[in-house]
Formats: C-alpha cells, structure tokens, sequence
C-alpha cells in the first residue's frame, strides 16, 4: 500500500513538473514573439527614417536584403520582401497607441495576414483580439478573414445581453457568427437535416474550425433523459474560452419562432443534468437555412437562456446587405475592448 502511495505521488509530481515546463515553455515564446516584432518594428523604422532623411528610393530595401543575407546567412526573416512588410507594418501602425502594443501579442505571420487583408483599424484590432483570445493558427486566421468573420460576427443575433453574466458576455458575443459557411460539405442545395448533420460530423475537424477554432466536440444526437424521456440534442460542443456546453440545433429551413422554446428546454436541461461547478451558464446556437431578422428578435425578447440564431450556407458569398446591419463604431470598440 505505502508502495503504491509513492507511485501516485511521484506521478502526481511529474504531471506538476511537466506542467510548470510547459508554462515556461510559453512564457519563452510569447517574450521571443515580442521582441522579434520590436525588432521588424524597429528596421521598418529605420527604413522609413532614413528614407524620408536621405531620399533613398526603392532599391535601398533591395540592397539591404542582400547584405544582410551575406552578414546572417542560414537566418530567415530578411529577404526583400518581408523588409518592403517590416516598412508596412511600421508606416500602418506608428502612432497607433491602441493597435501599436497589441500587435507584440501575435506572431509576425498572423500580422502579415491582417495588415494586407483587412480594409481598416477596426477590422484589424477585431482579427488581432480574436486570434490573441482564440489562440487561432495561420490557417484558422486566413480561414476566418476569407469568409467574413467580422461581418458576420459583430451582425448576429443573440439574446446575450439579458442571460449571460457580464464577465463573459462580450466573449461570448464574438464567439458566435451571424452566418456559417459550410462550403466543405459534399451536399447538395437541398438536403435534409439528418444528412446535414451527418455531413458535419464526417469533416467534424473542417466544421471546428469554421464555429471559431476553440471548440471541443462532446457528441451528435446527445441523449438527454428527464422524467424517463428521452431528448437529443443535434450536436454538443464545448467552448474552452468561455467555459461552458454548446447545443447546436439544425434546421434545414427558415427559423420559426417555436425553435427557440425548444433550445431554451435543452439549456435548462443541460445547467441541471450536464453542467459541472465551475462551468459558465450552457449556450445554444440554432443554425437555420434562412431567417427574419424582425422574427428572431421577437422570439429571443423574452427568452430567460442565452441562445443565438444564425444561418448556415453552403456557399460562402456574403450577402450585400449584411453590411448595412453592421453596429456603429464606437459600439463596435466597446465589444472588443478587454475583459477586465
């Protein structure tokens, strides 16, 4: 017994060990990040100086890649075409006291993704915020800007506001989109719900990354039992970030008002039965093919959980008038302000 006592120690001491490494190991990376961005900020920099101060023209960036090739060989980052970035990055960004400190907190590849993509600085400090928060890849970055993210994001339609505490409710608004594009699915234009679901599950990685990148996959048709009845719920996910259960409704057709009822019955099943201590409030998401904007909002006025209804296409062409219903600008920098 006091053998065996030893063993569950030392393995709880490896896993507090292995742990505490792996936060170094962070930490390491995030202070490395940091200061290679200072340093392509600064070349930018003397670029830009020197250029206005001597009015050296184009070929001096030409030049200074190719000697300091020869001064650093093997070390990557120099090439003529990521100074013309550095120099960029520097002209877009000096003077921004917001956008200027949050850029150290991203990787140099995720930048150069933002600043030739995105139109203007809110579009910017909206794909900077999210891949800080979402810890998102390259790809999952490039994957989000091409299918509109910030449109549709800051356009949906939730009852947040009134059934989520504060603490999470802005993440939570920017968690969900007012339109998924499912272009990866082998389905027709007319399909039915179980043949969408089952689609979504057969690319359940490729369907992860289009809810946001930060989602777990808990189950499809999960079974809840409640007075020895059974429900089942289309898809469960879990969000890491906000800490809390998903339910994923699927609707092949245009939103009806009686969907939201039903989602609301899941949710408080789910807080009851399913939720553990320490988890945020469960969340659903009705995915429709078409809806009324002035319809949802009826439906989602006097709904106690917190529920969002969103279409899904197969295509992933955005609709002009998506636009228009875009939140003004200043309410726009309050959502993407920092939690405190």
């Amino acid at each position: 017994m006091k053998k065996k006592i030893q063993i569950n120690e030392y393995a709880s001491l490896l896993q507090d060990v292995k742990q505490r490494i792996r936060s170094a190991q962070y930490e390491a990376l995030k202070a490395v990040n940091k200061e290679l961005i200072r340093l392509y900020w600064d070349i930018g920099k003397m670029i830009v100086d020197r250029q206005k101060k001597h009015g050296w023209g184009k070929s001096i960036v030409e030049s200074l890649a190719r000697d300091l090739r020869v001064e650093f060989p093997g070390v990557h980052g120099y090439s003529k075409d990521n100074l013309w970035r550095m120099r960029k990055f520097y002209i877009l960004y000096k003077g921004n006291e917001k956008l200027a400190p949050l850029v150290q907190e991203i990787g140099w590849s995720h930048n150069i993704v933002i600043m030739e993509a995105c139109k203007n600085d809110l579009e910017r400090e909206f794909y900077i915020r999210m891949t800080k928060r979402m810890g998102w890849s390259k790809n999952v970055l490039i994957h989000q800007i091409d299918n509109k993210t910030y449109e549709k994001t800051l356009t949906s339609q939730t009852n947040f506001p009134k059934t989520l505490p504060a603490k999470i409710r802005d993440q939570a608004k920017l968690a969900v989109k007012d339109e998924y594009a499912f272009d990866f699915l082998d389905l027709g234009e007319k399909h039915s719900e179980m043949e969408l679901e089952r689609a979504l599950i057969a690319k359940i990685n490729r369907f992860l990354i289009e809810m946001g990148g930060v989602f777990s996959f808990m189950g499809n048709q999960f079974r809840i039992e409640i007075s020895d009845k059974e429900y089942f719920i289309d898809i469960l996910l879990y969000h890491r970030r906000l800490k809390c259960l998903i339910a994923i409704e699927l609707k092949i057709g245009e939103f009806k008002p009686e969907y939201a009822g039903k989602m609301q019955f899941y949710l408080t099943a789910l807080d009851d039965i399913v939720k553990v201590k320490g988890e945020n409030p469960s969340i659903g998401i009705i995915l429709c093919r078409n809806k009324d904007r002035t319809i949802v909002e009826y439906a989602l006025r006097e709904s106690r959980k917190p529920i969002a209804v969103a279409k899904y296409k197969i295509t992933t062409k955005l609709p002009k008038e998506l636009r228009k219903e875009l939140p003004a600008p200043e309410q726009i920098r309050k959502l993407l302000a920092e939690e405190t």
